[in-house]
Formats: C-alpha cells, structure tokens, sequence
C-alpha cells in the first residue's frame, strides 16, 4: 500500500505541471520577476517602521533599510506644520547602522530612535544618507493626558503577503485612518529567513508602516534554526524593528512591554524560555498601574485550531492573567477566529469540543454550516465570574484551518480575513472584528467597574457565522488519497507534505500543486492535484 501511494504522489507530482497551459497562446509569456530583483537594496531607502523603545509621549523609533553602499544613515524630524518650509529647522541624527546577508542580499539596516519630543505633537521626518531621501513622513506622539484612541490588531499574516494580506491592512486604514498603532500577533512572514517574504510585508503595508507606529511579537514562523539545528529567532527581526529591550534577558525586542495612555501592552514570545517569562509577566503586572491591560503573543491560550492545544502555555500564563484580572488577550497561529466571554475553563478535554463528523450544536440547519447571526445574545452577559479576561485569535492572511468550535468560544470564523479595530476611551472598550471587506463580524465592550470585573456588552454583528457545512456520513465514508499520501510520506508528522519529503526525482510539480505557496502540500491540494492531472491526462 505504501508503495502505491508513493507512487500515486509520484504521478501527481510529475503529471501537474502539464496544467500550467491554459489554452493555446502563440504569443511568449512574460518572464516573472524574481525576487532577488525586486528586493534588490539600493541608496534609496525601503523597508522603513515606525516602533517604540521608550515612551510614545516623548519618543518615536524608525528602521530602514538600503544597500551596502550607505555605509552613515542619517534621518531628519521637524515639527510639522501646514506649510512647505517646516524643514528648515529640522534636526539631524546619525543612525545606527548594521549589515545583513540573507538569502538574496546583504543589505545595511539603520535605526534611530527620536528623543525629547513634545507630548501631543505632530512632526515629519524623513531618512536617507544626505543626498538619497526618502520622502518626508509625520506621526503623532501620544498626548500627555489620557484621550480616547484606537489601535488595530492582526493575527497571522504569513502567506500571499503581496497579493492577499496587502487588501486587508490597507482595508483596515479606511476604517481606522487614525489608529495610533498596529498590533501583530506573530508570523508575520511564512519562512524566517526568506528576504523576499520581508519585503512583501513591509511592501503590503508600504507607507502606512511609516506613518503608524508597530507593535509586533514573534510567531513560530519568525524562528529559524542555527548551525547546531537549535531554534531562533530570525536575523531580520531585530535589524527591521525596534522595540523595548526591558523583557527577561535573552529575550530582547521579543518579550517587552511598553505604555500608551491609559492602556499597558505586553508582548510575549511564545517559542521559547516560557518559565522565565512567566515570573516577569507576574512582576509586571504587579507593578501595573494602568487601566488596561491587553496581552499579545502568539500560540493561544485557547486554541482554535482543530486537535490543537497549548497546555503548557495555559498552566503556566493564565493563573497569572486571572490573578491580576487582564483585560484583553490577542493571539494568532491557528488560522481561524475565535473568541471567549468571560466562562472559560481551566482545562479542555473532549466535552469542550463539538465533535468531528458534526458542526456546531449552535448551528441553523438551514444554512449549510452558518451558526445563526444570534448564537449568543447581545446585550450585557450576567456571568459570575471571577476574572474576566476575553481571548481572541485571529487570521488575517489568506491561510486557512479548520476550527476546533470549542463550545465556550462566543464567535467562530473559518475561511475569513479579518482585522480587529480595539477603540478605548476612558473606561470602555469597544473591540470590532471586520472582515477583508470591512463587515462587522464580531463586536463587544468591556466596561470598567469600581471593586469588580469588567462588565461585558456583547454587541450585534453585520453578518452571519461563518463556519463550513457539517460533515455528513456519506462525506466521511469518501476516501481523500491526499489524506492517504500523507499519511504514508509525512515524516515529521505535522499533517502536510513537504518537498523534503518527497523523493528528489519527483519534485518538479511541487510549485505547481502548492497553490497556496506556504511551501507544503495539504491533503485538499493533493486531492486537487490528481484531479487535475486527471484531465489534463484524459485530454
């Protein structure tokens, strides 16, 4: 059997690049622009971030990036005003400069950090090496006292960054033009090392990422491994960002937290040293004085993920969150959406899961796997709870999976985009999931109350769940070969087929089954695959 099934992959891989034609042209193809040329670094800068490392009242970071022949990279800031000359009097810094080889290039990144600015205050800068410019950019630090203000949280972004993410933060803008941030809760690139991957993210966000300040945790797809095979995190990170180094040691730029007005943000990093990192989150929040508290880091507490679970992240990280009753949870990783109330167990076990072959109990049955717009009643929720925290993760790029439909999630997504706009002014806030194409898919608000949790108003969104349909007997009884290939070939268990995993000799048709591009094949584009080749054979 197993050698029919090798041999089945074979001729999948073998026989579908004869469907790269569709149809008879006479006319040459266009040859594609590789990579290496379209991320080549030159004197101009690109890849250029706006961060913090320090105090969002008085500071502003920015990174950026230019080829080796910038050996001094300078950047200017002037208060910005409403007319041409506000650069006459602006001030000149000297970046810190460091070189990077990567698989396509070697290239200098540059960083400076702007100090002893004004609370509330508009300013424009530019960066360059005093002859190549790039173009003058402003932001806004934070004002010195408390206002309302917003700020947008990505789950994984990973793959067709240039193609499919680029829609979804640009989207985000329009609702929120005047987010003071942008969160990202992990893998934001698909391969850790892959310049090109880089430059289509900073490319999808392009000018924005100039303008917005980033606030960003490593996922797993930001690991690589070193020499000796050990895991770490990648070489761009901390040349590209800027963030505060005040996490457990050896964990610099990856596990920190920082202040915005009356909101604390921690970022954690969910790959490694958890222990450690568990001792400080307990010592921060001790020592907290803000408001709220969002925590950000990208393995869930709760996975949404279909057979996923992180228990040891949860027995070590959430009595902590209930002990100092955090707020908010952002994660990602799982590629699906999910989010609780406040009547989440410590513990999962079978009973928390709908099974398998069936959809969820909340589903219509009428709508072919939609849950009904009201699976829970909107309007504020009666929940004697003890800490009141709300987990969420979410999916902003175009990779999908299937969703665990834990029975305590409140709102569930497959196969959607989403961004999330979280608006906090004073006591409240409102949290607002919106598809790619800007419907409200999920809504609620926390309010804070005196010698109490906070108080949770779940809100009516614009559009149905989306979930696929439930999965029928007969369904079950079809036999995927795709499911049957790998299972015989995947040799590190993760449920994919990699190309390292397919015998040399009859790889020339991986590119063309991956068609997600994430660098492995899933059970379904197998399946497609053979299908196809099946025509394209019978033709």
């Amino acid at each position: 059997m197993r050698r029919f099934l090798l041999s089945l992959s074979s001729f999948v891989l073998l026989v579908a690049p004869l469907q790269a034609h569709d149809g008879d042209h006479t006319h040459s193809p266009v040859a594609a622009v590789k990579p290496a040329a379209m991320y080549q670094p030159t004197a101009m800068p690109d890849r250029i971030v706006l961060t913090w490392t320090g105090d969002p009242t008085s500071t502003q970071a920015v990174t950026w990036r230019t080829s080796t022949e910038v050996e001094v990279g300078l950047a200017e800031i002037a208060v910005a005003d409403g007319g041409p000359n506000f650069g006459e009097n602006a001030k000149q810094l000297t970046a810190n400069s460091q070189a990077l080889k990567t698989d396509l290039n070697t290239a200098h990144f540059h960083s400076v950090n702007f100090t002893e600015l004004d609370p509330g205050t508009r300013y424009a800068y530019r960066v360059g090496d005093g002859t190549n410019w790039s173009e003058w950019f402003q932001f806004s630090t934070a004002a010195a006292e408390h206002e309302p203000f917003s700020f947008i949280y990505f789950g994984d972004a990973q793959n067709d960054l240039r193609s499919r993410w680029s829609r979804v933060i640009r989207e985000a803008y329009r609702d929120a033009p005047k987010a003071a941030f942008l969160l990202h809760a992990g893998d934001l690139v698909n391969r850790a090392e892959a310049d090109g991957e880089w430059g289509e993210w900073c490319g999808a966000g392009a000018w924005l990422n100039a303008m917005m300040p980033s606030v960003a945790i490593p996922g797993n797809h930001e690991q690589a491994r070193d020499e000796s095979g050990a895991r770490r995190l990648s070489h761009h990170w901390r040349p590209q960002f800027a963030f505060p180094e005040n996490g457990p040691k050896g964990l610099e730029e990856s596990c920190y937290t920082l202040v915005y007005h009356n909101l604390r943000i921690i970022g954690m990093n969910t790959n490694t040293m958890l222990e450690e990192q568990a001792v400080w989150l307990d010592e921060v929040l001790s020592e907290n004085e803000s408001q709220w508290v969002v925590c950000t880091f990208h393995h869930p507490i709760y996975s949404t993920g279909k057979s996923r679970d992180n228990a040891e992240i949860r027995a070590l990280w959430k009595p902590i969150f209930d002990k100092h009753k955090v707020d908010l949870v952002l994660q990602g990783h799982d590629h699906t959406y999910g989010r609780t109330g406040f009547d989440v167990p410590d513990e999962l076990d079978s009973e928390d899961k709908v099974p398998a072959k069936t959809a969820s109990p909340k589903l219509d049955a009428d709508s072919a796997g939609d849950r009904d717009i009201e699976n829970v009643p909107t309007g504020v929720q009666v929940v004697d709870e003890e800490h009141g925290t709300i987990y969420v993760v979410s999916v902003s790029g175009p990779k999908m999976y299937d969703n665990s439909r834990h029975k305590f999630m409140k709102r569930l997504a497959e196969d959607t985009q989403l961004y999330q706009i979280i608006h906090i002014d004073d006591e409240v806030l409102r949290f607002e999931a919106r598809t790619a194409v800007g419907e409200l898919y999920d809504a609620f608000e926390l309010k804070k109350q005196a010698g109490s949790i906070n108080r949770l108003v779940e809100l009516e969104p614009e559009v149905k769940e989306v979930l696929r349909p439930a999965v029928t007997d007969k369904e079950l009884t079809k036999t995927s070969i795709g499911k049957l290939i790998i299972a015989s070939a995947d040799k590190n268990g993760d449920g994919f087929l990699t190309e390292e995993e397919v015998p040399e000799e009859n790889r020339g048709g991986f590119p063309e089954a991956d068609k997600n591009r994430d660098g492995k094949l899933s059970a379904e584009e197998i399946d497609a695959a053979i299908e196809a080749a099946k025509a394209a054979a019978e033709q």
